[in-house]
């Protein structure tokens, strides 16, 4: 039988964090050099940006201008702290730093084209739900040619939760039953998925970003499956239908 699907983007289909631990590193040497004579540890410097990285997602959500303003926050967080003069000049070589990220080149995870391939030739329906900001997405999915695959059935939303999942469910009368959420992130994919009586699908990353990593306390209503790679997606949706009985 025929199935919705709907796939997360980032760290799902294409990498992300990978960029953002890249760019977090070169912060890291920046404020280093800056602060360790005033006694303040890489660690220190890497436990407060993360400390305030996650504070501002929950409030603002997956706008692109918190990343950089996060990197100014900690640095005045830390110049407040030692006493040392600020720089307009630093503040703006952080903010290039951070918004630098959002202009590195897109890259699929291995076997992205041919996982989504079987699904499509396979009878099933490919929908693609990502946070973020509109533009910075856009510019992935074109990168990617994705729309070949997902066509309009495309939603960005800036913040990613059960809320933004209901009203797209709601909206578009999924049925529940025969909708699976695919992606990375227990805390905006697998959970949301689980409290709107979808089926879940967590792909399991190494390196996950601390937002993303919290408890699965809710029940399923259907499959939660936990993989490791994307073309594992295929046949374990198709061992999960055969199982409860439905035609493949």
């Amino acid at each position: 039988m025929s199935q919705k699907i709907m796939f997360d983007l980032d760290d799902t289909l294409v990498y992300c964090n990978k960029y953002f631990h890249f760019i977090l590193d070169q912060f890291a040497d920046e404020m280093t050099s800056w602060y360790t004579p005033a006694g303040i540890s890489r660690e220190n410097i890497m436990a407060k940006q993360t400390e305030i990285d996650i504070a501002g997602v929950q409030i603002l959500g997956f706008k692109s201008e918190h990343f950089p303003q996060s990197f100014i926050d900690t640095y005045r967080y830390f110049q407040n702290l030692t006493g040392r003069v600020a720089s307009p000049l630093e503040e703006e070589k952080l903010w290039k730093l951070g918004n630098s990220v959002y202009e590195l080149d897109v890259e699929p995870y291995p076997l992205m084209e041919e996982t989504l391939d079987s699904l499509a030739s396979g009878g099933h329906e490919l929908h693609l739900y990502t946070g973020g900001d509109m533009l910075i997405q856009y510019r992935k999915i074109e990168q990617m040619n994705l729309e070949r695959y997902f066509q309009n059935r495309i939603y960005v939303r800036q913040h990613k939760n059960k809320d933004a999942l209901e009203q797209i469910l709601s909206e578009g009368r999924f049925d529940r039953a025969n909708t699976w959420m695919i992606g990375n992130s227990v805390r905006t994919d697998v959970l949301p998925a689980l409290h709107c009586g979808i089926h879940a699908v967590y792909l399991k990353q190494k390196a996950e970003w601390t937002y993303n990593v919290i408890p699965i306390d809710a029940k399923p209503s259907g499959a939660l499956l936990t993989l490791t790679a994307l073309p594992q997606v295929p046949p374990a949706i198709s061992d999960y239908l055969i199982q409860v009985g439905m035609k493949v």
